[in-house]
């Protein structure tokens, strides 16, 4: 249950970065509105909260969180801005998420 807890909030803290990132993005090159900041700001404060959540040391729950990160970005890049991963993109992103999985779930001592 620990393991899907936390891939789960890893998940959800996933998106509200890259939601926090992605709207200042596109009101930068997009020309969107600036008032797009403002649920970025929200977002990315969520995104804090939610790692923050983590019951492991900081350094570990980061470093293990960039192997997530990397792919839902990916999936982000797919579902949202509709350019198909490559099979590198795909590889890339399972080696990442194996050492997620390695960093949270190995036995600790």
């Amino acid at each position: 249950m620990f393991e899907i807890k936390t891939i789960l909030l890893f998940l959800i803290t996933a998106l509200a970065e890259i939601l926090g990132c992605y709207l200042p993005y596109l009101w930068l090159k997009h020309d969107k509105s600036v008032w797009l900041l403002i649920p970025s700001a929200i977002s990315l404060a969520l995104f804090a909260w939610l790692l923050s959540l983590h019951p492991g040391a900081s350094g570990r729950v980061y470093a293990a969180y960039g192997g997530v990160y990397i792919g839902v970005a990916i999936l982000w890049l797919w579902l949202i801005e509709g350019v198909a991963p490559s099979r590198w993109d795909i590889i890339g992103s399972l080696v990442a998420l194996t050492g997620m999985a390695i960093i949270m779930f190995a036995p600790k001592s």
